[in-house]
C-alpha cells in the first residue's frame, strides 16, 4: 500500500512544485499540427494528426468517459506553441496520472481520501490567537455540521496538533461512501484532497455540501490569517495561483464526470 501511496503521490504532487520541475527540463518540440475529440469504445479520446493520444510514461491509450474533459484536453494540446509545456496542460496531466496509475490503484486512492478525512484540516484547532480561533470556528463547524448530517457521522475536533483518533464507525461510512467512485473521479478527489489538506471538503464538495470558492476558503483559514499580519511574498502568492489553478481543474473534472 505505501508503494501504491508514493507512486499516487508522484503523479500528484503539488501543482506549483510540478511546474517549477517542468520549467527546468528541456521542453519537447511540438510535433503535430490537428487536434481533434473523437468517440471511441468506451468514451472520448484525444487525436494530434488523427493518432490517439497515449500517456508519456507508459504509452497507454487515453480514453475519458466525459466529452467535456476530452475537449478540455484538446484544447490545451492546441494551446501549445513551438514547444509542448505540460505545467499549462492541468487537465491532460491529470487525466494522465489517472490513466497511468489504473484500476489496480483504486482501493489506494479510496484509503488516501479517507486517511486524510481521518487526520483532517477542520479537526486541528488553534487555541490562540481568539481571532483565528473565531475565524476557524465561524468557516470549520458549519463544514463540519453539514458533512455529519449529511452522512450520519460524528467527528471529535481537538486543540493543537496530538493525534486525535476519529469514530472508527465514521471512518468506516467514510470509506463506504467512496466504495462507488471510479478511478477518475478517484484521481480527481485525491488532488482536491492533497491540495486542500482536507478529505473531508473534497467530500463536501463532491455531495455539493460546499461550493468550490467555499472548500478553497475552508482550506486557507489559517494562511490568510497570517497574510492579514504579516502580508503575502510574490513566491508565495505565485505558489497559492497555481495551487488553485490545479483545484479548479480538478473541479472542471469532477463536474464533467456527475453523469
Amino acid at each position: 500500500m505505501r508503494d501504491q501511496l508514493e507512486d499516487i503521490q508522484k503523479h500528484l504532487d503539488d501543482g506549483y512544485g510540478r511546474a517549477q520541475h517542468l520549467n527546468k527540463v528541456e521542453l519537447p518540440k511540438r510535433f503535430y499540427k490537428d487536434v481533434g475529440v473523437a468517440p471511441v469504445d468506451g468514451g472520448f479520446t484525444v487525436t494530434l494528426d488523427a493518432r490517439q493520444v497515449r500517456t508519456p510514461g507508459r504509452k497507454i491509450p487515453v480514453v475519458v468517459p466525459a466529452a467535456p474533459i476530452a475537449t478540455t484536453m484538446a484544447e490545451e494540446w492546441l494551446g501549445q506553441g513551438e514547444f509542448i509545456n505540460p505545467a499549462t496542460m492541468p487537465t491532460v496531466r491529470l487525466i494522465n496520472s489517472a490513466v497511468e496509475s489504473g484500476e489496480d490503484n483504486v482501493p489506494a486512492f479510496r484509503a488516501e481520501i479517507v486517511k486524510f478525512a481521518a487526520n483532517d484540516l477542520l479537526l486541528y484547532r488553534a487555541e490562540s490567537p481568539q481571532e483565528l480561533v473565531s475565524e476557524q470556528e465561524l468557516v470549520w463547524d458549519g463544514a463540519l455540521v453539514r458533512i455529519a448530517r449529511h452522512f450520519g457521522v460524528s467527528f471529535q475536533p481537538t486543540f493543537g496538533v496530538i493525534h486525535q483518533p476519529q469514530p472508527q464507525t465514521t471512518l468506516d461510512r467514510l470509506a463506504e461512501v467512496l466504495e462507488s467512485e471510479n478511478l477518475f473521479t478517484l484521481t480527481a478527489m485525491v488532488s482536491m484532497t492533497g491540495l486542500t489538506g482536507s478529505g473531508l471538503l473534497t467530500l463536501g464538495y463532491w455531495h455539493k455540501l460546499l461550493t468550490p470558492d467555499q472548500v478553497w476558503a475552508a482550506a486557507h483559514v489559517d494562511e490568510d490569517y497570517q497574510i492579514s499580519q504579516w502580508g503575502q511574498d510574490e513566491e508565495a502568492a505565485e505558489r497559492r495561483a497555481m495551487r488553485r489553478n490545479e483545484f479548479d481543474t480538478a473541479v472542471a473534472v469532477l463536474e464533467a464526470l456527475r453523469f
